[in-house]
């Protein structure tokens, strides 16, 4: 059996009965958690490798642990920093910026692995022009700046042997709407978004595993939003920027893509058509149910193998965790990201 492209989410911190039918279907092909899902390492390893153990290949299982605000597990994980103050370091001393993103990166997803868990979406790679509900989710205001920390950050997450996922493309900091709750509009001219997509041509040159795709209308460069946009998948993001990797949708039961086009099974559809291999559908069971019951599927062979290539990779143990040489020095960097910062800039720039 293939992975399908459907992820899933489950109501709470183990499987039931009918969830683990669910994830037995040949739509699903991942399984996203939340901090419902959370009790403490133990319960967290015994119910990844519960979801993994469903079906062969195994599951993607991800989360999003970005740090900050934005970190579904805490107790019992590190308290990482908001992608700002990792951009702060750097306007400090760049050198030593670009340090604590890799490390940082390789934190956030050494801790994950020794939990089993394959993937986190991250980095967030949007640039801060001070008018987002982003904020500090964004590593700076300088496109250049936010391409060096954020391959510098994923090459963190190879070493710990996870594939980083760069979001949102082709980019959220320039609109003011919040697309969990509305479908958010930006008017510029796909020239006038060359700053946005510094940072993925980058990270596309080094490799990039995966990209999340945003709920955003840009009307100048397409009539569907970028989720659902042949033209920003195909052709921008395929064709002109040459990525090969995998293309997730924003949760498709947000608000952004509800008030999009048509029911969820349209949708889906409209975004497989796009392009896009995997889409991630949350808090909205009912749609799930929908999915599974209407939504048909021509299988692309490429489109699953790309996707096998998101499972973590190497045996991490959490005992083995704080024996690595990359440890201590992650430590210190947590203690000095705890105090203020030296130079603070209000817009990140």
């Amino acid at each position: 059996m293939t992975l399908g492209p459907l992820m899933i989410d489950l109501e709470g911190p183990s499987m039931t009965a009918a969830e683990r039918e669910m994830l037995r279907h040949p739509l699903v092909g991942g399984v996203i958690l939340f901090t419902r899902n959370y009790a403490d390492p133990e319960q967290l390893s015994a119910l990844v490798a519960d979801i993994h153990a469903t079906r062969s290949p195994r599951l993607i299982v991800a989360v999003d642990q970005e740090g900050g605000r934005v970190q579904r597990f805490r107790t019992g994980f590190s308290a990482l920093p908001p992608p700002r103050r990792i951009g702060h370091e750097y306007d400090a001393n760049p050198k030593a910026g670009l340090e604590l993103a890799r490390s940082m990166g390789w934190l956030m997803a050494a801790e994950l692995r020794a939990r089993g868990v394959d993937l986190s979406f991250a980095p967030c790679v949007d640039i801060d022009y001070g008018m987002s509900f982003i904020t500090d989710r964004a590593f700076h205001g300088d496109p250049d700046v936010v391409g060096a920390l954020t391959t510098a950050y994923a090459h963190g997450m190879r070493d710990a042997g996870m594939p980083a996922t760069a979001k949102h493309f082709p980019g959220h900091g320039a609109v003011v709407a919040d697309s969990h709750l509305t479908l958010p509009v930006d008017r510029r001219e796909l020239a006038d978004m060359a700053g946005d997509l510094t940072p993925y041509r980058r990270l596309i040159a080094n490799g990039l595993p995966a990209v999340m795709v945003a709920h955003i209308l840009f009307p100048a460069v397409d009539d569907a939003p970028s989720s659902l946009s042949v033209r920003w998948i195909r052709d921008v993001l395929r064709g002109e920027m040459h990525f090969q990797g995998v293309v997730f949708t924003d949760d498709l039961s947000m608000g952004g893509a509800a008030a999009a086009f048509g029911d969820v099974v349209t949708r889906a559809t409209r975004a497989l058509s796009a392009g896009c291999d995997m889409l991630p559908v949350c808090n909205q069971r009912a749609a799930v149910l929908e999915l599974l019951h209407r939504l048909r599927v021509q299988p692309e062979p490429a489109s699953g193998l790309r996707l096998v290539r998101l499972h973590g990779r190497g045996e991490w143990s959490p005992e083995d965790l704080k024996n690595r040489p990359e440890w201590p020095r992650a430590q210190e960097w947590l203690q000095r990201c705890a105090a203020a910062p030296a130079l603070r800039l209000d817009s990140g720039r």
